[in-house]
């Protein structure tokens, strides 16, 4: 008995890539598993994708070290947002989540290797696809998923929905295409004038990336020599139209012609990190602004009302997802240097899945704002004051 034990003992060290300690209980039916991480890779350096060059005579670097422990936090960060929008795809289609939504699955590496980067008291805003952005941040998956629903424990008290999430130093959550862009300059001007050492990470996409208001930035940008990384989230669509056919120029970080750029693998979150890093660095350094450009991927359409399959076959996506997907990536450079088993992954999925549905359940179960909290919030710190309805009978008060 004891002797097949062992045997068994083995074949699960093998299979999880942990110490077990097989040995008989009450009955002596069953093994049991000490977890010991002991034998685990703690760091490694990997290999990563050769940026792409603009204006600079150096780039990010092409090896990036990663630590279990960091190994362990991205895949967190990045399968939470794949769980958390998921599931908001599901509510959607039960017409529990109404109005606008931008699902985000797909694009997880650029989330969190950007946050992986920049320092909680440095600056982001963004568009409309900012469900990942409001999570890294440091938003709840419950207040996340509560504003979605429109209920009083939302991140803004279910008045913003999908499109307005906001946080300490992170402004948005923006429904008007590239109007974050200025607001971004303007932010990164905050931080000059002040001198805080600290940066803005100002993000489109690349169907806003011809605005003429993005130019307009760019070129205030680079003569005041503002601390802003411009990203563009290039996922090859802007809503049903490629890139190819929106863009007499698909290379973005060129865009802005005076200033320096780099092009990234926007699906290696190592890749997005480092190149992030470096983008910090220049601005940090009295540089002035920098921009990326993150050649991603979404799965799910432009939005809910999107299909996504009317301008780009299934047999597409299944491939981005079957090579390239940032989960799977990670996943995969883990597995292969012993930082981690599958069990352990398995185990981290399950808890995330655990805390989404809890936190779905707060959000169809939370009460949604009551009427008279309608127009509350709308200045700082001010006098109440009395706000017209939709009449100019219909007074309406505003508390800050």
């Amino acid at each position: 008995m004891q002797s097949m034990l062992t045997i068994i003992s083995n074949a699960l060290c093998r299979i999880t890539g942990r110490n077990v300690g097989a040995q008989t209980v009450s009955e002596g039916a069953r093994v049991v598993v000490s977890r010991s991480f002991t034998d685990f890779t703690p760091q490694v350096t990997l290999d990563i994708k050769k940026c792409d060059l603009h204006r600079l005579e150096d780039g990010p670097p092409e090896k990036a070290e990663l630590t279990r422990e960091q190994g362990l936090q991205y895949y967190r960060v990045m399968q939470t947002i794949r769980r958390m929008e998921l599931k908001a795809d599901q509510l959607y289609k039960q017409k529990i989540i109404r109005g606008f939504c931008h699902l985000y699955d797909g694009q997880e590496a650029c989330a969190a290797g950007i946050e992986a980067a920049i320092t909680p008291t440095d600056h982001l805003i963004t568009a409309y696809r900012a469900h990942g952005y409001t999570f890294t941040r440091g938003v709840s998956i419950k207040e996340i998923m509560a504003e979605l629903t429109g209920r009083k424990g939302g991140v803004a008290k279910g008045k913003g929905g999908s499109m307005h999430m906001y946080a300490p130093h992170f402004y948005g959550g923006n429904g008007i295409v590239g109007a974050q862009v200025p607001l971004g300059a303007g932010i990164a001007l905050a931080c000059q004038y002040q001198g805080n050492n600290q940066v803005c990470v100002t993000l489109y996409g690349d169907g806003a990336a011809n605005q003429g208001q993005l130019f307009e930035s760019f070129n205030m940008a680079a003569l005041w020599k503002l601390p802003c990384i411009f990203i563009c989230e290039n996922n090859k669509y802007g809503m049903g139209t490629s890139v190819e056919r929106a863009s007499a120029s698909t290379d973005y970080y060129k865009r802005g012609d005076f200033i320096p750029g780099i092009r990234v693998d926007g699906m290696d979150v190592l890749c997005v990190r480092e190149a992030t890093k470096f983008a910090a660095e220049h601005c940090r350094s009295g540089k002035g602004p920098i921009i990326m450009e993150l050649q991603t991927y979404r799965y799910h359409g432009h939005s809910m009302s999107d299909p996504g399959v009317s301008y780009r076959t299934r047999d597409e996506i299944q491939e981005v997802r079957s090579k390239s997907d940032p989960i799977s990536m990670l996943k995969d450079r883990m597995l292969d240097n012993n930082m981690a088993s599958v069990e352990e992954l398995k185990e981290i999925d399950i808890s995330i899945r655990k805390e989404v549905e809890e936190a779905t359940q707060f959000s169809t179960s939370d009460p949604e704002p009551p009427l008279e909290d309608l127009c509350n919030h709308i200045f700082h710190n001010n006098p109440p004051l009395e706000v017209r309805g939709t009449h100019p009978w219909a007074a309406l008060k505003s508390v800050s």
